[in-house]
């Protein structure tokens, strides 16, 4: 009996191969070496460098370029009570000179001339405060100068106004943009050089800046955190 069913294994080996090259022959099939699957698969990867190289100077930048307001001009707009606004009220000023994201951020490209009354570079999330041109009011206004930038600060991208999330396959695509965005902001600003010369100086900058209002109805307005595109010590 032992014997009988090796026979029979032995003989369903070789028949179940000429069933698979009968198939192979009506239907075909390409036989790719692993070598080559893994060049593919590594072809498939994305690639956060390469798409920002391709939008940076030709749509990201003239994006943001159409965007900016005058920074003093927004924040008289938003005359914060006691350091808070109202999320109501908010929201018709971000219509006007901002955007909305769909995770209810409030965005803003913004430009200005402001003197540096203070460098916090005690870590790596570097900070300069300034005093706007032109602004008087109870908001702190904060610069971020490097080496590093918050990995959770998406403000450049956001405010782009065209980078989606439903534009890539799966959340990590979107959000290595994100950190290939900002290390490209941090090399516009040169952060070595930076924070040699920014003491006490005064400065023209440009960049971008969250104010985040999901779930809230009360906002927090006592200070902004700026994620800058270019920063110039006059």
């Amino acid at each position: 009996m032992e014997y009988k069913n090796t026979k029979i294994k032995s003989f369903m080996i070789p028949t179940s191969i000429i069933i698979l090259l009968i198939s192979a022959w009506f239907y075909g099939f390409t036989v790719v070496p692993i070598e080559e699957t893994e060049e593919l698969r590594l072809s498939e990867e994305f690639k956060p460098e390469a798409y920002v190289d391709d939008i940076w100077e030709s749509s990201l930048i003239p994006a943001l370029d159409e965007r900016a307001v005058d920074l003093s001009e927004l924040l008289w707009k938003m005359e914060p009570d006691e350091g808070t606004i109202s999320k109501e009220r908010l929201i018709p000023i971000t219509k006007k000179y901002g955007l909305i994201t769909v995770g209810e951020a409030h965005v803003y490209t913004v430009k200005g001339r402001g003197k540096v009354v203070d460098v916090k570079t005690e870590t790596s999330l570097g900070k300069v405060e300034i005093l706007p041109e032109g602004y008087t009011g109870p908001i702190k206004v904060n610069l971020y100068i490097g080496p590093r930038i918050p990995s959770d600060e998406s403000s450049v991208r956001d405010a782009v106004g065209f980078i989606e999330f439903g534009d890539f396959r799966e959340q990590t695509e979107y959000g290595k943009v994100n950190l290939e965005i900002n290390k490209r902001c941090l090399q516009q600003i040169n952060p070595e050089s930076l924070h040699d010369n920014i003491e006490n100086s005064t400065i023209a900058f440009y960049g971008a800046f969250t104010i985040r209002t999901f779930n809230l109805t009360t906002i927090n307005m006592k200070e902004i955190n700026i994620v800058p595109i270019k920063i110039e010590v006059l």
